[in-house]
């Protein structure tokens, strides 16, 4: 995978790209960046699988539902996370030239990613990466999505056998919200990490 041609794609729709061969080394990254700010996570397994949250809470204000306080509730935590100076999530698809996917439930994320905050992070393993727009938007339906769904518990045709979309009906059904970042937003910082390992869905 050509990490340099698809640095270069992200970079010149305005993101700011860093490249790293693990996941340790990227948390040590963000750890040595972020420091005494309020930071929102997006819900997110590869968040948890680098184990950010328990490297930055130390010494910032971290506002993850995935770790709900005693005293809040879920819909408070998401509302702090998006009120958050620092913002970070995963991706369910990024195409190699350059277009960000997203796909999401509450839809709290998709907002999220979008506006308020000093600065987003938004982390990439390799294997959210696809050829192009389409197969990006794909990989989110039909890989992402139901996996998901399926690690959620969800009572929805795709999280059976997590094999594909099926565009349901469901209460259940946690594809509600897409969004896609054409290039980085006019405000606030953007910065893309890219990580040479399977992270997440």
């Amino acid at each position: 995978m050509d990490f340099e041609r698809i640095k270069r794609n992200l970079e010149e729709r305005g993101f700011k790209v860093t490249c790293f061969a693990t996941a340790k080394e990227a948390a040590e990254y963000l750890d040595g960046r972020i420091d005494g700010k309020t930071v929102g996570f997006g819900g997110s397994v590869t968040l948890e699988q680098m184990g950010l949250y328990e490297r930055l809470i130390t010494h910032n204000d971290v506002r993850w539902h995935h770790r709900i306080p005693e005293s809040k509730t879920s819909k408070e935590v998401r509302l702090a996370a998006n009120a958050a100076e620092v913002y970070i999530s995963s991706v369910n698809g990024l195409a190699e030239t350059g277009e960000i996917v997203n796909i999401d439930g509450n839809c709290n994320r998709v907002a999220a990613i979008f506006y308020g905050h000093e600065s987003v992070y938004l982390i990439v393993g390799k294997n959210k990466i696809a050829q192009d727009y389409d197969s990006a938007l794909w990989r989110a339906r039909n890989i992402a999505a139901p996996l998901n769904a399926k690690r959620l518990g969800m009572k929805t045709p795709c999280a059976i056998n997590a094999d594909r979309c099926y565009d349901c009906k469901s209460p259940d059904r946690i594809c509600r919200g897409l969004s896609v970042l054409w290039a980085k937003p006019m405000t606030g910082e953007f910065e893309v990490l890219l990580i040479n390992e399977d992270l997440g869905y």
